[in-house]
């Protein structure tokens, strides 16, 4: 092995349930240029293990813990090793959380770029309280920021609110879920008050944000934005106007827009839509991925889209219920896209 594996950057371990500590032993022994480290579903990973890895190899700064039994001292001391260096760490929700978001916060991990937290496959339904201010000043640096189908919620931020200072270099939040959340404008206002420069937001099941929560956003440039309430539209109350807040503040730079399930009325679309029309000569919008399932968009405010958005290559409208039936589907690809702008001229209009 030693002469085998010498180069070895990255090392995945999946459903390892014995040896793991035999062959972590091997790989701090044999593998100084190790970066990442991903045990997946593994059993037996102990406090030992992780520091001796740490100290053998000083190149290592990334650790996906998703679905393995570890213990939150195995974590924290392994952090408190890597230190300054760590730069991503993936983890699965669970009882011992607390105590590792614990040592982030007191700032064991400066430099850390990405933080993901997701649900196992035995869900836990306690809820996370997160400090976000905390969590700002712990990871200043953090770029990439995933709390994914869990039940959380702000820490409360006491009777004097001290604004945090934001994460100024964050370019991805993602608070997707498949059960309604808590998440709420407040909620969004207080991790992005310091984010000029996020790219990516995905807010699928946070049915509690409304349109002029992320209108009041600092964020100018954003690139892709999931609103989609999957299976949920039927037990919310949705808003039924501001869509045309979102798009207006960020047509000249969206390509990826999920509005499926949401409850829009058909005028609010067209105007949201007509958004990326844009001025006539401009350069055409950006806008390469739109996902209306569910809405009730109209064929003319696709038909305008379509038109006004060459770059689009993907496009569902599955369960619209103002189209024509046979053109409720997904269209992926260029040619599938005009053959529906096709369609869609050709049709007769809706009785009125």
């Amino acid at each position: 092995m030693p002469n085998r594996f010498s180069q070895l950057q990255r090392l995945t371990l999946i459903h390892w349930k014995s040896q793991v500590h035999p062959v972590l032993k091997l790989v701090s022994e044999s593998c100084p240029r190790l970066t990442f480290l991903k045990l997946s579903d593994c059993h037996g990973v102990t406090s030992d293990t992780l520091v001796m890895l740490a100290r053998a190899c000083p190149q290592l700064h990334s650790l996906d813990l998703q679905h393995s039994m570890v213990e939150s001292t195995a974590v924290v001391n392994f952090l408190e090793e890597v230190g300054p260096r760590m730069r991503k760490l993936w983890l699965t929700y669970g009882s011992q959380t607390t105590a590792i978001l614990g040592a982030l916060l007191g700032s064991c991990c400066p430099q850390l770029q990405l933080l993901e937290v997701s649900t196992g496959i035995h869900r836990n339904n306690t809820p996370l309280q997160l400090p976000v201010e905390a969590l700002q000043r712990g990871c200043p640096q953090l770029q990439v920021l995933r709390l994914l189908n869990l039940i959380w919620l702000p820490k409360p931020s006491g009777r004097v609110a001290i604004p945090g200072p934001g994460f100024p270099r964050l370019e991805e939040l993602c608070l997707a879920g498949s059960t309604c959340n808590f998440v709420s404008n407040e909620a969004l206002s207080r991790l992005l008050r310091g984010s000029p420069g996020l790219r990516l937001l995905d807010l699928r099941g946070c049915a509690r944000v409304t349109p002029i929560g992320l209108y009041d956003l600092p964020c100018q440039e954003l690139e892709q934005l999931h609103l989609g309430l999957y299976g949920m539209s039927d037990r919310l109350t949705l808003a039924k106007e501001g869509s045309p807040l979102l798009t207006h503040k960020w047509c000249h730079t969206l390509r990826e827009l999920d509005l499926s399930g949401q409850g829009f009325s058909e005028k609010d679309l067209e105007q949201a839509l007509a958004a990326f029309s844009g001025p006539p000569g401009g350069s055409p919008p950006a806008l390469c991925s739109l996902n209306l399932r569910g809405t009730r968009v109209t064929p003319s405010t696709v038909s305008s889209v379509i038109s006004s958005c060459p770059g689009l290559l993907y496009l569902n409208l599955e369960s619209c219920r103002c189209l024509p039936r046979g053109l409720k589907r997904t269209y992926r690809g260029p040619e599938e896209v005009q053959w529906c702008l096709e369609q869609l001229l050709t049709c007769p209009p809706a009785p009125s």
